[in-house]
């Protein structure tokens, strides 16, 4: 009988202490009120020993990763390698539900980005949420050949 007691009292203190660490960890994750992000887009490559160029379909995306708060996506300006704004995909803010995402395409024959484009993405929410992932994801294919990879946003202003 006291085997049992032992495992029962054993199992109870691993549930207790895995639910109170589970908490905590939400408690300690990063939450954030808007950021501004840059998000690096490869809208050509470099290929060959003369420089020719491979052109790439490219994407901006942007991830909810609240489960339970939306947020807005206030501005998405595509740039071109000096940094001069080429697009901007946003008129009115476009809300992402919890889990949600939205994306911002960039056309393979689109070259005004060139080999250093990057979006500019903001986003609000109305109160602190765990910050969306923004990515730029690439493809193109050339001949035989394919290429995909992608970028990470990085954040370069934070909201009060």
């Amino acid at each position: 009988m006291k085997p049992r007691i032992r495992i029962s009292f054993t199992v109870m203190l691993a549930t207790t202490l895995f639910c109170t660490s589970a908490a905590a960890a939400r408690a300690d994750v990063e939450r954030s009120s808007g950021q501004t992000v840059y998000v690096p887009i490869y809208s050509q490559v470099f290929r060959g020993a003369k420089l020719n160029t491979f052109q790439l379909a490219a994407t901006a995306s942007v991830r909810n990763t609240d489960p339970e708060h939306p947020l807005r996506i206030t501005v998405a300006d595509y740039y071109d390698f000096n940094g001069k704004k080429v697009r901007g995909y946003v008129t009115s803010p476009l809300t992402l539900p919890p889990l949600g995402s939205r994306e911002f395409y960039v056309r393979e024959d689109d070259t005004r980005g060139g080999s250093g484009a990057n979006f500019i993405i903001e986003w609000i929410a109305d109160e602190p949420v765990t910050p969306p992932i923004l990515e730029g994801v690439m493809i193109g294919n050339f001949a035989s050949q394919g290429i995909s990879f992608t970028s990470r946003g990085q954040v370069i202003d934070e909201k009060e």
